[in-house]
């Protein structure tokens, strides 16, 4: 009993030490460790401090999801975005927005931006495979404060986003059946949330790494609810939740140290959208169903392609997939 109490202490005070070498986090246990290195945005480790008291005021300033912005892009203004004013009906029927084309809401996580690379590697991805509307979310506003802040504001941003969806539609028509919402980390959240509290149900719903730091056992992740098939990617351990969550879960590499990442839970975690973008226009991740981790270098694995930008898809389980270090992947 005693050998218990002294290795629960050693766990204790190893989560709650303060790291010192930038980008290390070989000390990090999710649910146990105070502090964290992710990204700034800027490819930069930024030290987390998973137990820093939420900003009240810049939540109350920036946490707003009435504040996020709608950019929609198309294959007749694939750079230049028009801004989508939600309750404003003059700027969808002044843009290029076409009801009859799916839906794909691109939604960014903590630290990004609209112009962040996630957005516009998927962006173009889906205009390459078809002529879509593309709405990218810049919810940047609240992505810029600190961590704790920005994981407490998730909620109403995608509570905004799916009322936002649901209005477009009811604006500019569409329906459900043809919208597919994308989110990277924080961003699986928020399309998480946008998928269960809108009024209708997207066909697809897709988590890019999502988020895993504060986001284990809680009710307010992306789950199999958010979305007729909801798919999630995950590609580190460290920034994003390891566990099963969507109706098909999908570990390319095991889902930790990705090829050419050396270790980089920043490089891991971007890993997510590259592969996704890529998959949108060659479809070319197959993951195997298995039955344990070993059995996926085997050959009797049930199969199901990763990603891509097919609405009918469908499939359940955890899947297994090997890739390169390098574009194409």
């Amino acid at each position: 009993m005693k050998l218990v109490v002294l290795l629960a202490s050693i766990a204790l005070c190893a989560g709650s030490a303060l790291p010192v070498i930038p980008g290390d986090n070989s000390h990090y246990v999710e649910g146990v460790s105070r502090y964290i290195w992710m990204d700034n945005g800027q490819g930069t480790p930024q030290l987390v401090d998973l137990e820093k008291p939420v900003d009240e005021l810049a939540l109350a300033e920036a946490g707003d999801g009435a504040i996020n912005q709608y950019w929609l892009f198309t294959r007749r203004n694939r750079v230049s975005p028009q801004i989508i004013v939600n309750g404003n009906v003059t700027s969808v029927h002044s843009s290029m927005y076409n009801g009859a084309r799916v839906l794909n809401v691109i939604v960014h996580g903590w630290k990004n931006n609209g112009s962040s690379p996630v957005n516009t590697m998927i962006r173009d991805a889906f205009l390459t495979h078809g002529d879509h509307n593309v709405i990218v979310v810049d919810w940047s506003a609240l992505a810029d404060q600190s961590y704790n802040t920005a994981v407490r504001g998730v909620v109403d941003v995608g509570r905004h986003v799916g009322n936002f969806v649901q209005w477009l539609i009811n604006t500019g028509g569409g329906n459900w059946n043809r919208v597919h919402l994308v989110g990277h980390g924080l961003g699986a959240h928020i399309i998480g949330n946008a998928g269960r509290l809108a009024l209708g149900h997207p066909v697809r719903v897709t988590g890019l790494n999502p988020a895993g730091p504060l986001w284990g056992n809680n009710n307010d992740a992306l789950n199999q609810n958010s979305g007729t098939y909801v798919e999630a990617i995950h590609t580190d351990r460290v920034t994003g939740i390891m566990d099963p969550i969507a109706h098909a879960d999908f570990y390319p590499n095991r889902g930790m140290d990705q090829p050419g990442c050396e270790m980089s839970n920043s490089c891991g975690h971007d890993r997510a959208f590259e592969l996704f973008a890529l998959s949108v226009t060659r479809n070319n991740f197959i993951g195997r169903q298995c039955i344990n981790l070993d059995e996926a270098e085997g050959v009797t694995c049930t199969e199901l392609p990763m990603g891509n930008a097919d609405l009918d898809k469908r499939g359940n389980g955890v899947f297994y997939l090997t890739t390169r270090n390098a574009w194409p992947f």
